[in-house]
């Protein structure tokens, strides 16, 4: 008899991402895992319920009536935990992680909020470098991260949350399509050596065989808020813009009231996912899973 819900956890895992991958980096579990409790599911029903096809998986009849059945007991788990909390009513202080991009432009004080009161608890806001949080979630300093760079741990769980694009961005006005040649025209404002930011953005100019050395460099800077402050403050020079590379979530409102003005590579998208991620160790804390639900769900 199937005494727990993991292994149905799994199954609708599986079924959802329609991949065995995908759902063993979703559960933070090995692929050879996800499969053994497949397995275990098929020998205990005595039928398969999963086809593996080239482009993914497919239920067989058995799997979709599998599939209702446990899309029905999750969801009478879920108020089940929400009754719990309640019953609990622990006092706790819910410690939230961001990046500096995520911290300050994308998670608004509403959203933290709701959060609170979500969960009946006070939720505190650390705003670091993201190598920073995932060494706090590590020593167990933060309940949940919100990053922007991949930083990856065997010992933590990863979910990709929302798609980010990083923009060329000025203080003057910008052809919408900027040609690679021009890029040498410009005078930069640049993020210091040894950031996921500078990462990505070497990265791309590389491929499109631009040489970041040859730039008329203004200043370095540690930090969005830095980049965006240095920008407003450039004198306007049509002629020569100063320009940086920055998130687009971080202009959205200076693009809308005009104060900035954005622009994209010719022949380049220069997108990157943002991340919650967490402890293995609280992959069925309640706390933990009611904020990953909300913030996943796209209440922030």
């Amino acid at each position: 008899m199937l005494k727990d819900f993991v292994k149905i956890e799994t199954f609708l895992t599986v079924a959802r991402e329609r991949s065995f991958s995908k759902a063993s980096a979703k559960l933070g579990i090995s692929q050879p895992a996800v499969t053994q409790q497949i397995k275990f599911i098929e020998k205990y029903l005595g039928v398969r319920v999963i086809e593996r096809k080239k482009n993914g998986i497919k239920l067989t009849n058995e799997g979709e009536e599998l599939y209702k059945i446990a899309t029905r007991l999750e969801k009478e788990i879920h108020i089940s935990e929400q009754d719990i909390l309640k019953i609990i009513n622990k006092e706790i202080t819910f410690k939230l992680g961001a990046s500096y991009t995520i911290g300050t432009y994308v998670i608004p004080g509403e959203c933290l909020n709701s959060i609170g009161k979500m969960i009946n608890n006070d939720i505190q806001l650390s705003v670091d470098l993201s190598k920073s949080i995932i060494e706090k979630l590590k020593d167990r300093k933060l309940d949940v991260g919100l990053i922007e760079s991949p930083i990856f741990d065997n010992d933590l769980i990863y979910r990709e949350w929302l798609e980010d694009e990083l923009v060329l961005v000025s203080n003057v006005p910008l052809p919408k399509i900027v040609k690679t040649e021009d890029l040498y025209e410009y005078s930069w404002i640049c993020r210091e050596e040894g950031s996921h930011t500078r990462r990505v953005i070497s990265e791309v100019f590389e491929e499109l065989g631009v040489s970041c050395k040859n730039f008329n460099v203004l200043s370095e800077v540690s930090n969005t808020t830095s980049v965006l402050q240095a920008i407003k403050r450039s004198k306007k020079d049509a002629d020569h813009p100063v320009v940086s590379i920055i998130s687009k979530f971080a202009i959205a409102d200076d693009v809308a009231s005009g104060e900035l003005f954005e622009a994209r590579l010719r022949g380049y998208t220069m997108n990157r996912n943002f991340y919650i991620v967490y402890s293995k160790e609280n992959k069925h804390n309640a706390y933990v899973d009611q904020v990953v639900d909300f913030i996943m769900g796209g209440h922030c």
